[in-house]
């Protein structure tokens, strides 16, 4: 039996028990909905990872689909509380009639559609305008950070229609239950944490597939993969695709959990955050952007309870100190440590050996070419 096989379905394992069974018995309901917050954004971070670690797509505004997710959720929840009639924001806000806009939103089937569907769609049409163009590396980061901050402007001056700065809060009823109900709380962590496994499996195997190889090629040679007759605008469109219906999930499944989604979660910042903490966990690997996100998610956390004033310094230093010792991220550790023992001893061996240690665009084309 080959326990190096063995050794990753262990490891889910284990999580899975720690994340279902050991910390529902050991947390109490508060800590309980942090770490459910926390796996909101592992979900994002699980996208990044896809779209980064494994496509070389930095995409600096997965805010955008965070939210558009989140405000689908929320607008679906503000009607069910309103009861037929306006919401309350709207109602300060002068508002006389309920927005076209808003109404398909009372539809629960509709809006849980539009929770991917949305997210995924502004994907697809701006990957296929700015892949076709080979917008590629710092230009493509930027390019989703202004449209983060874009969507951030856009929801701040529309009030009567997004709740403004305030965004969309006092949510009460989640299809049928007391949102505010401990046992309500306990179910969301459940579903958040199986919806988190199912998508790291999920991603894990399209990795795995032909589809992942290829993905993998366009990162590390992105033109020869076009010479071998291959579409990289395709391929990337539909990892950031991917991506971005990952984040508008996260948001949906945010908004009852936290009970609030408001433009101060979307924009750059919080944007920029999620990247880190990918990068913290390593994002050449899924696992270590799910437990980047948890880590960055965590100290932010633990650092403003104890340190108020000096917390922000307190996270950049963690950013600093783990980029400096692990700069492949938590999980690229022992990586790292075996390539600085292999140069202790001289590696430097040549013939098979040497080859399967060549660029990932060269070992892939072999395979998917």
């Amino acid at each position: 039996m080959n326990l190096a096989r063995l050794r990753g379905p262990a490891v889910f394992a284990a999580v899975a028990v720690l994340a279902l069974v050991v910390a529902p018995l050991l947390l109490e309901p508060f800590r309980l909905g942090l770490l459910a917050k926390y796996l909101c954004f592992a979900i994002v971070a699980l996208g990044i990872g896809l779209a980064w670690g494994q496509g070389g797509m930095l995409a600096l505004g997965q805010g955008v689909f965070f939210g558009l997710g989140g405000y689908a959720m929320g607008m679906h929840l503000k009607l069910v509380d309103a009861r037929g009639e306006l919401p309350d924001f709207m109602v300060w806000s002068g508002v006389e009639h309920l927005p076209a806009l808003w109404k398909p939103f009372a539809n629960p089937v509709f809006a849980l559609a539009m929770v991917v569907v949305g997210p995924m769609l502004i994907a697809t049409l701006l990957g296929l305008l700015v892949f076709r163009q080979r917008v590629r590396g710092a230009y493509f980061a930027i390019l989703t950070q202004a449209l983060a901050a874009a969507f951030v402007i856009l929801l701040v001056g529309q009030q009567g229609l997004t709740g403004g700065t305030n965004g969309l809060t006092n949510f009460f009823d989640l299809f049928g239950r007391d949102l505010a109900a401990d046992s309500t709380q306990r179910g969301l962590y459940f579903v958040v944490a199986v919806v988190l496994g199912l998508l790291y499996l999920g991603a894990r195997q399209l990795v795995n597939s032909r589809f992942g190889r290829l993905l993998v090629a366009v990162r590390d040679g992105e033109d020869r993969v076009r010479f071998l007759g291959y579409d990289p605008a395709v391929v990337k469109t539909v990892t950031f695709a991917i991506s971005a219906g990952m984040a508008g999930l996260a948001g949906a499944l945010f908004v009852p959990v936290v009970g609030i989604i408001s433009p101060a979660l979307l924009g750059v910042v919080p944007s920029l955050e999620l990247v880190v903490g990918v990068a913290v966990g390593g994002r050449s690997v899924l696992a270590g952007a799910v437990l980047g996100a948890v880590v960055m998610g965590y100290a932010k956390t633990s650092f403003s309870e104890q340190f108020a004033d000096g917390w922000l310094y307190l996270q950049g230093a963690l950013f600093v100190l783990v980029m400096t010792l692990a700069p492949r991220g938590i999980l690229g550790l022992a990586a790292t440590a075996r390539d600085a023992l292999g140069r202790r001893r001289g590696a430097g061996r040549t013939g098979p050996a040497a080859r399967s240690a060549e660029p990932g665009a060269a070992r892939v084309m072999e395979e998917v070419g």
